[in-house]
């Protein structure tokens, strides 16, 4: 296994953040090549964990690499800025990370062209961004990056805050406005209608009793994928609540917690995520 720490560099000047004090780092779990075992590169996946923009989960970030490192896909966890950093400052940070990982695509012998962004909760808001908002002018302006330099080539979201209307998690949302009074900032951070024509190809699964991240999240997503006629592939479970990462006993330590049919998100996942 590859296995390195980088300092992800982000010129947050162009976009006139304020970087005092951050330093996102990018943690690589990349197969050893070897001609017995593999002869061509793996996919890979950006992992970027939730925590309400307030933190980023460990739970929801190398117990996950890890398994998807098991599973034949190379995995890469960003522990992006969080705690009222505002928008677009995680965003700069997880497509500086994917083009991080394209351009050494050759060193960690992955598919350029495989490499998918998997979030959590509010991680999974910032692959959102990073799956509606990777084509946007301005945000390439402040990277110096080409389209085709960030793109996912597609994106898995778990039980993911999507929305910033009714059915928002406003903790989340209040993180990434940052002085909480922008509406028109608040309006384009509700993802569902973000989704275009550009979106990549999308894995979602929730359940339907999350008292944290109403299942709505999903479902408006899906509706707006099915618009745009952008393939996905959704999983809802009955129950298990929020935040349940790989639901079994590497992630969770409450045995009601322990689900089995919900971790079969996870093979169900790493075939969506193979299958080009």
């Amino acid at each position: 296994m590859i296995y390195e720490q980088i300092n992800i560099e982000v010129d947050y000047k162009k976009a006139g953040i304020d970087y005092e004090g951050l330093c996102p780092t990018l943690t690589s779990y990349s197969p050893v090549t070897s001609e017995e075992i593999h002869n061509k590169p793996y996919p890979a996946v950006l992992v970027l964990p939730g925590g309400g923009y307030d933190y980023c989960s460990d739970r929801e970030a190398e117990p996950v690499a890890l398994k998807f490192l098991g599973m034949g896909i190379a995995a890469f966890v960003l522990r992006y800025s969080c705690v009222k950093k505002k928008y677009p400052t995680a965003l700069l940070e997880a497509l500086t990370a994917l083009k991080y990982i394209r351009e050494n695509a050759e060193r960690f012998y992955i598919d350029p062209d495989k490499i998918s962004v998997m979030g959590f909760s509010a991680g999974a808001h910032l692959a959102g961004c990073v799956s509606n908002f990777y084509h946007d002018k301005e945000i390439l302006s402040y990277l110096g990056a080409s389209e085709e330099e960030v793109k996912p080539d597609k994106s898995v979201l778990c039980y993911p805050v999507l929305t910033s209307g009714e059915y928002t998690h406003e903790g989340s949302i209040l993180n990434l406005l940052a002085d909480g009074g922008d509406d028109k900032l608040r309006a384009k951070l509700s993802l569902e209608n973000q989704v275009s024509g550009k979106t990549p190809e999308t894995f979602l699964w929730h359940t339907a009793d999350d008292n944290c991240v109403p299942i709505e999240n999903t479902l408006l997503y899906m509706s707006a994928l099915s618009k745009y006629k952008i393939p996905f592939e959704a999983h809802i479970y009955e129950w298990g609540g929020h935040g349940l990462s790989l639901c079994d006993e590497t992630t969770m330590y409450d045995s009601y917690q322990l689900l089995p049919v919900n971790a079969n998100w996870v093979t169900a996942c790493a075939d969506f995520m193979k299958r080009y």
